[in-house]
């Protein structure tokens, strides 16, 4: 697609996620990497717990950003977790560190021994929403494979109070190829987490957009 059509390009118009890429890399101008994100509106009821989304999958090509992890563990788990690469490894250590504001971090996974020390953590990791969660997979034995999905790529989502997902799933110089799968990856697995009571329509809409960029609808047809 040539840069001198895209001001004859309506984006109000639902596209094609492949003309839509095409289009949020050419109108990309900033000096800095912009990252791709999407938008789901989805139709649940956000006031009904049952309803409520939340999880964590693994993008297959990660979406391009350095993923921080703090890991409350001991002994042969905190050997995993730097074997994993893990930033910040320790227990009452490491918690003084966040209580003190001394470091920063995307994704806090703990043992479910360590919750004890965690638990006390609430004030200072829920308002960052960077508390573990068994849900999301983040409480966890399995220390090595949970910190390497998460620096291999993995995402946490939830939906906002008026049902609404937002992802970041990529960046303006990835390929289009990397970036629709990346975006099937999330929809296949929020698929997985549509409620039963749900009997209407549960994708109700679908955006892509820039960091700085404008928002485009995409064709709905990328869910057969």
């Amino acid at each position: 697609m040539k840069k001198k059509n895209i001001k004859n390009i309506n984006i109000k118009k639902k596209m094609e996620i492949k003309n839509a890429i095409s289009i949020l890399k050419n109108q990309s101008k900033r000096k800095f990497t912009e990252s791709i994100d999407v938008i789901i509106m989805l139709g649940i009821d956000s006031k009904k717990t049952d309803q409520n989304i939340r999880g964590a999958t693994v993008l297959p090509h990660g979406n391009g950003k350095i993923i921080k992890v703090a890991v409350f563990a001991e002994g042969k788990q905190a050997e995993e977790a730097k074997k994993a690469g893990a930033e910040f490894i320790g227990m009452e250590d490491l918690s003084k560190k966040i209580k003190k504001n001394n470091i920063k971090f995307d994704v806090t996974v703990a043992t479910p021994e360590s919750m004890k020390i965690v638990s006390l953590l609430g004030s200072y990791l829920g308002p960052k929403g960077l508390m573990p969660n068994y849900k999301i997979g983040t409480i966890t034995s399995n220390i090595y494979q949970t910190v390497k999905k998460i620096k291999n790529g993995q995402i946490r989502y939830k939906n906002d109070k008026n049902g609404i997902i937002h992802a970041s799933i990529g960046k303006i110089n990835f390929s289009k190829n990397k970036i629709k799968e990346n975006l099937m990856s999330l929809i296949i697995d929020l698929k997985k987490q549509k409620p039963n009571k749900i009997k209407g329509i549960y994708f109700k809409k679908i955006f892509l957009t820039t960091t700085m960029g404008k928002s485009i609808e995409i064709k709905k047809s990328i869910l057969e």
